[in-house]
Order: structure tokens, then C-alpha cells, then sequence
């Protein structure tokens, strides 16, 4: 799969080898307050709100957390937290994006410029690699014996832009407003979806030799252990060498 899907992956198993669920709780509700800040209460109805309570069932967060993350929204608890992508670069030039969530910019700001610096990277202005990604509803599927090509054919009959097949599996690509169209109907294919979600996603990827990738991907574990980084995109293409040597 490309650099997304494989950092997700290695994301999720060393989550739970870690066992940081309070820190991933803690940014799965402010995800959830803040889309039903933005969207309403109603998951039916706000798409983003829909997308964030199935990533917190997906990592096992208890559904009385889930219902308070909301309900805080309504009360207007966090209403201080606000939106923020920070840009930059990490070793040898690799683009890195930011999404965070925070109620202290300076605070915020300084805790990444730090995590560069110290990842041998450097924080950039507004700007200066965003235009490398897009917005995309990114859907993974594992195959579990199906055909991947037949899987690609039918995400692009429920409506996918693309899809892209390596031996991980199944990476299809849809307009943000889609994937949960395309996610459901794959559903009643029954076809396994690991995740469903909506990320930036690079418009071309840059290759580095193995040692230079991990450098980058350590850049962006510093990164993603701040508590007010949501999430942490890259260009970099991610090669399972690489990526073993953080398993």
C-alpha cells in the first residue's frame, strides 16, 4: 500500500504494543467534540463526526466516552480548541504535514519546532508543502482471498476515484465527501475494510535510502507523541525495510 496505509498500520500495532490509550482517547474526543462542534451532534447527519466515532470504536474506546466527547461539544467545553496545520521538512528534504488541535498556539508551536529540530528536520511557513498533498477519503482493504483487482473494480462502481493494489492489499481513493458511499457499499460486497478515513495524501512520493526513511519516520513518531498532534502526513515513500525497523 502506499506510505499512508503502511503508516497507519505500523501506527495501530505498536499502539497497542505501547498500550498509549489515554493519549489516543484523549485525541479521538477532541476529534469527535470538535467535528460536532463544527457538524452538529448528530452523526447521521455530519459525516465528519460519523468518520471520527467509527475511528474511536475502531481503536476499542468506550462508547460513554464517545457520548461525553459530544456531549462537550454541546456544553461548549472545548470550545478554546481550534484547528491548526503546521508545515515542514524532515532529513534529506522528505515534506511533512501537520494537523493539530490545540487552546495554546505558542505552546503548540514551540513543542513542534522542538520535535524537528531535534528530528533533524526544520518547521516551515504556511504553505510551503501543503501544496504537494490533497485531500482524499482513504479506504484500506485486505483481500482475505478475494481478487484485489476485482475489489479496486468494484470501489470504482460505488463511486472511487482510484485505487491502488500492492501485495498489502488495497488502497482506494475517493472524494472526501464519498468514502463513506464507497465504504458502505464495499461493506455489502463483503469486502473487509481495515479503515476509512479521510487524509493528505501525496500527489507524488519521494524514494530515500532505508537509513534516511527511518530518520524521517522517527521525526514523525516524535511528532504524533505530542498531545496536541492529531495527525502527521509525509511525501516519503515507506518501505517495509524501513518500516520494520520501528515494528
Amino acid at each position: 500500500m502506499s506510505g499512508h496505509s503502511k503508516w497507519s498500520q505500523i501506527k495501530r500495532q505498536k499502539g497497542v504494543a505501547d498500550a498509549k490509550r489515554g493519549q489516543l482517547f484523549t485525541k479521538l474526543g477532541r476529534e469527535i467534540s470538535v467535528a460536532a462542534r463544527e457538524g452538529g451532534p448528530d452523526p447521521d447527519a455530519n459525516a465528519r463526526l460519523r468518520l471520527a466515532v467509527q475511528r474511536a470504536r475502531a481503536a476499542n474506546m468506550p462508547a460513554d466516552t464517545i457520548d461525553r466527547a459530544i456531549k462537550r461539544a454541546s456544553g461548549g467545553e472545548d470550545s478554546a480548541l481550534e484547528e491548526i496545520v503546521y508545515e515542514g521538512y524532515g532529513p534529506n528534504g522528505a515534506a511533512i504535514l501537520i494537523e493539530a488541535m490545540t487552546d495554546n498556539r505558542n505552546r503548540t508551536v514551540a513543542e513542534i519546532r522542538n520535535a524537528f529540530t531535534r528530528g533533524g528536520g526544520s518547521l516551515g511557513e504556511s504553505g510551503c508543502v501543503a501544496w504537494l498533498f490533497d485531500n482524499r477519503g482513504v479506504i484500506s482493504v485486505q483481500p482475505n482471498g478475494d481478487d484485489p483487482e476485482e475489489i479496486a473494480l468494484k470501489a470504482i462502481d460505488a463511486g472511487a476515484d482510484d485505487f491502488r493494489v500492492d501485495d498489502d492489499g488495497v488502497e482506494v481513493y475517493t472524494d472526501p465527501g464519498q468514502v463513506e458511499t464507497v465504504r458502505e457499499a464495499l461493506e455489502r460486497e463483503k469486502v473487509a475494510i481495515a479503515s476509512a478515513e479521510t487524509a493528505m495524501v501525496p500527489k507524488t512520493t519521494l524514494e530515500l535510502e532505508t537509513k534516511d526513511t527511518v530518520s524521517v519516520l522517527k521525526l514523525m513518531e516524535r511528532l504524533e507523541e505530542l498531545d496536541d498532534v492529531q495527525r502527521v502526513y509525509t511525501n516519503l515513500e515507506l518501505s517495509d525495510e524501513a518500516l520494520s525497523q520501528l515494528a
